[in-house]
This record gives C-alpha cells, sequence and structure tokens, in this order.
C-alpha cells in the first residue's frame, strides 16, 4: 500500500460556491459553472487572476478552456479532469492538491455543473442499443452482457448489490429506509436543498413505489440542475482568505481488485457485489491521514442509493462487514449519533451533483456553519462514487 502523505495538512479550501438546486435551471451548463466558480472565488476572497488551474469532471460537457475565457483567468497553467461521475468528485480535490504540490499551479478551480434533470441526457434514460455489442453504442464491452436483458440503468445493478446483502446479511428495506429518512431529515433544515419543504414519514417511504426491487422511490438520488465549486490552494494561502482555509489532511483514490466491469453494471463483475473499491481507497486513506474511522466527527457519504452508504458503513471500518444495516438503523448516523452523515441532506435529498455537493457540505462543517452544524467537529470523512473506482477525502478544522 502507497503510504507516501507529503501533502497532509498542506493544501486547504479556501473557497465554496454553488448554485441553487432545481429540477430546471432555465440556463445552460456553462452559466451554471461560472455562477459556482464566481461565487466560490467571492467566498474565498481571491480574483480570477490568481486561478492558474482548473480540474473538471469527465462527465462535464464544460471545458476548462470555455470556464477559464467566461471567468477571464489570465494565465491557466495547469488543467486536469477525473472520473468517471460519481467517483470524482473528492479525487478531484486529489488532482488539485497534486498540482499545487509539485507547482504545477497555486490556486485550483475545482467545479462540476450539470442540467440533470431538465437536461437531454438523463441519468435513467439509457440510449444505448439493447440487441447488438454494447461497442455499436459506445460503452463498454461488458455491457453486451447486460443490455440485450434489458439491464439498462444503474438502479438495476445497484438493486442486485441490495438484494445480495440481504441474502448474505439478513439487510432489510426498513434498514435501508433509515438512511433515506435520516437524509430527508437533514435537508429539511436546509434552505439549499432540493427537499427542503417535503418532510418524509417512515409510511411515505414504505409506500413508494418499487423501481428496481427491492429499492423504492426513495432509496433513490434526485435528478439535478445545479453546479458546485471549490477554490483549493496552500493552506498559507488560505490562512489569509475571506473564511480562512479548511484543511486537506488527506486524499486517496483507488479501485481494489477486478477493477473490471461495464459503464452501468460494474458491480456485478466484482468479486464480492457486497464490497466496493471504497474499502481499499479506505485503507489509503486511514493511512495517509494518520488517522481511523473513531476520529471521525462527520461524514458526507456518496449516496446515489441507500445501498451505497450502507456498503460504505463497512468498507470504510465504522461498523463489520454485514452490519450496515443494523448500524443505519441504530441511530448511529443521525443526530447526536457516534457518525452524522449527509448533514446537507445527500444526494437522496439536497441534490445530485456527483459527489461535489458533500464536498461543499464538508467544508461547511468545518467552519461551523451548516444547517445541521456538529457541534465539536473538528474531521470530516467525504467519499466518492463506488464501482469501478473511487476516491475519498479528510477534511481537518484549521485551528
Amino acid at each position: 500500500m502507497n503510504d507516501y502523505a507529503p501533502h497532509r495538512d498542506r493544501c486547504a479550501v479556501a473557497g465554496i460556491g454553488e448554485t441553487a438546486y432545481t429540477r430546471a435551471s432555465g440556463t445552460s451548463e456553462l452559466g451554471l459553472a461560472v455562477t459556482a466558480c464566481e461565487a466560490a472565488l467571492a467566498d474565498a476572497g481571491i480574483p480570477a487572476s490568481e486561478v492558474d488551474g482548473i480540474v473538471r469532471n469527465d462527465f462535464d460537457t464544460v471545458t476548462h478552456n470555455e470556464l477559464a475565457d467566461a471567468l477571464g483567468i489570465p494565465n491557466l497553467t495547469y488543467w486536469g479532469l477525473n472520473g468517471a461521475g460519481g467517483s470524482a468528485a473528492p479525487a478531484q480535490i486529489a488532482q488539485a492538491v497534486a498540482a499545487i504540490e509539485s507547482g504545477q499551479a497555486s490556486t485550483v478551480l475545482v467545479f462540476r455543473a450539470l442540467n440533470g434533470r431538465s437536461g437531454g441526457d438523463r441519468y435513467g434514460q439509457s440510449r444505448r442499443p439493447v440487441d447488438g455489442p454494447a461497442e455499436v453504442g459506445g460503452g463498454s464491452t461488458y455491457d453486451e452482457y447486460f443490455l440485450p436483458y434489458g439491464l439498462a440503468a444503474a438502479g438495476q445493478a445497484y438493486a442486485m448489490v441490495a438484494r445480495r446483502h440481504m441474502i448474505e446479511y439478513g439487510t432489510t428495506p426498513e434498514q435501508l429506509g433509515h438512511i433515506a429518512l435520516t437524509c430527508r431529515e437533514r435537508a429539511n433544515a436546509n434552505p439549499r436543498a432540493q427537499m427542503h419543504h417535503k418532510p418524509m414519514t417512515r409510511a411515505d417511504y414504505d409506500a413508494a413505489r418499487i423501481i428496481s426491487d427491492p429499492l423504492r422511490l426513495f432509496d433513490y438520488c434526485l435528478e439535478t440542475d445545479g453546479a458546485c465549486a471549490l477554490v483549493v490552494t496552500s493552506a498559507e494561502r488560505a490562512r489569509d482568505a475571506r473564511h480562512g482555509g479548511v484543511l486537506i489532511r488527506a486524499v486517496a483514490m483507488g479501485s481494489g481488485p477486478s477493477p473490471r466491469g461495464g459503464v452501468v453494471f460494474p458491480a456485478l463483475f466484482r468479486e464480492s457485489y457486497t464490497t466496493f473499491p471504497s474499502a481499499a481507497v479506505a485503507e489509503t486513506l486511514w493511512t495517509r491521514a494518520g488517522l481511523g474511522p473513531r476520529d471521525v466527527d462527520v461524514a458526507q457519504f456518496y449516496d446515489c442509493f441507500t445501498i451505497t452508504a450502507l456498503v460504505q458503513f463497512e468498507d470504510y471500518g465504522f461498523c463489520a462487514k454485514g452490519e450496515g444495516g443494523p448500524f443505519a438503523a441504530s441511530g448511529a448516523i443521525g443526530p447526536g449519533g457516534s457518525l452524522p452523515i449527509n448533514t446537507g441532506g445527500g444526494h437522496l435529498s439536497e441534490g445530485y451533483i456527483h459527489g461535489l455537493n458533500h464536498v461543499v457540505e464538508g467544508v461547511r462543517q468545518m467552519r461551523g456553519g451548516s444547517t445541521s452544524q456538529v457541534a465539536g467537529g473538528e474531521v470530516c470523512l467525504v467519499t466518492g462514487g463506488s464501482p469501478p473506482a473511487s476516491s475519498a477525502l479528510i477534511l481537518r478544522r484549521d485551528s
């Protein structure tokens, strides 16, 4: 394992920005990106003229050069992209850290912008052919084992993960519901959340229609129009920013064993359906940080589905393998629990910006400005998506 960690606490997030999270933004993805980035720069008190790096998600339609031109960045000395999709957000921060540590940039904008609800390419509506090889549609060759049988959306794959976890460990829909209800409660306290004005009860969850058995409507993340951005720079420079800086204690990326799989169904080709690449990432992250699960005060888990978060409770060592369901149901993940999660509402109830809104909320927690602030919280874990690759980071209050 690579435990080389020269980056520990040497870089920081100096500014955060976001747009409204909506079902219809009424603007282009470039417009969303510019709004979020300008807000992050204003939050940091750093002018665009100081920015010399940009990192984007490789699913983003907005390119680094378009954004640099729109913001008036005069000299971009570093640009990068990371992905795919939900695995990218902490990895984007890692890439910014690497650029700064290697001297390729000094101030890096990290962003994600998408019209995920009103745009023409919604994630649940596959346009790939189901009657021939996946190469015809530009997908992985592994997809040809799934698409002809009608398996064409991520929710179907994660439903199979959920069912396998239930078979192996006795996990129940009620336990998954605790995750959905916890995230909704957080969103109800967050005016920025899409579900701010939409309370949910246990009866509401139980009555929701099945989308892919055993996953119900509220086990799925939202479709969202919006953007997030962060300003990453050295810890020293961040201390002079408008709100100071939140230290980046450690970052990690990885894929773990058997990193093969299709575009939609990577989980189903792994040696175990119920262990994600996050298990390998966790091992690297804890070593690099010099910390462990007991040191974490609050966490933002990537929650494209409730089962995704549940598996990560186990992968990151907050409970034993197979005990994610009882852990979720114990109250540990809610207000006053041992591991409060997704304090902005998560992808399930705040908005789905491919994980970058989790990083924004983690920074807000470490500043002390969350709408569901964890008292005395000094260490925050933020995780990225699941198969076929993952990433994570640890944020720390700069005291």
